[in-house]
């Protein structure tokens, strides 16, 4: 029996190579293709795949979110991070919502397609140097509330626009901000959300 994968990244010529590469390998199956966060989820509702394979980075969703979503509603689905850009928060952002393989996209197809098997197979895989990054970078200092309204204002909203998007008063707003950017040593809302996004707090 083929493992059924979907393939999800927002960089087709990725994709597409990955998919002949996989596909070469006689008990694997690309039995769906997705270029966003929602597509990998409806795809995945529609051909119920064994493995998900997701770019950590994608329009509308990013990998940590559709895994979210597919433990949910497809829990017999493993789901497999591929990112270019691993940063600490994002892996334990990945374990707590169930993904069982992490991996940077410098992998071999012949080393990717055994981590596949081994996921499929029931264990768990994670790049030793994402792993090793994630664990001298310590958890997030923010709370979830803190680290929901940085994102918030990370693209330039005013406190009155975050209040309102939040649904909370101004001054609460302030309050979060300033104590998150307190935390980072940040000297502003824009430079903290800045600093939480690149550790992949958000």
């Amino acid at each position: 029996m083929s493992v059924r994968l979907l393939l999800a990244d927002d960089e087709h010529l990725i994709r597409g190579a990955l998919a002949v590469l996989l596909g070469l390998e006689e008990d694997l199956e690309v039995v769906a293709e997705a270029a966003s966060g929602p597509e990998a989820i409806a795809m995945a509702r529609a051909h119920r795949p064994d493995v998900a394979v997701l770019d950590l980075q994608m329009p509308g969703a990013d990998g940590v979110m559709v895994a979210t979503s597919l433990r949910a509603e497809l829990p017999s689905c493993r789901v497999m991070i591929v990112t270019g850009h691993g940063r600490p928060g994002h892996l334990k952002r990945a374990l707590a919502a169930g993904v069982r393989g992490f991996v940077p996209k410098t992998l071999s197809a012949q080393r990717l397609a055994e981590i596949i098997r081994a996921v499929h197979g029931g264990s768990r895989y994670v790049d030793p140097e994402l792993a090793a990054d994630a664990i001298s970078a310590g958890d997030s200092p923010l709370t979830a509330r803190e680290a929901e309204l940085l994102e918030l204002a990370e693209d330039g909203a005013s406190v009155a626009e975050i209040a309102e998007r939040a649904s909370l008063t101004r001054g609460t707003v302030r309050n979060y901000l300033s104590s998150a950017a307190a935390k980072l040593g940040a000297e502003n809302r824009h430079a903290a959300a800045r600093i939480a996004r690149s550790q992949g707090w958000l």
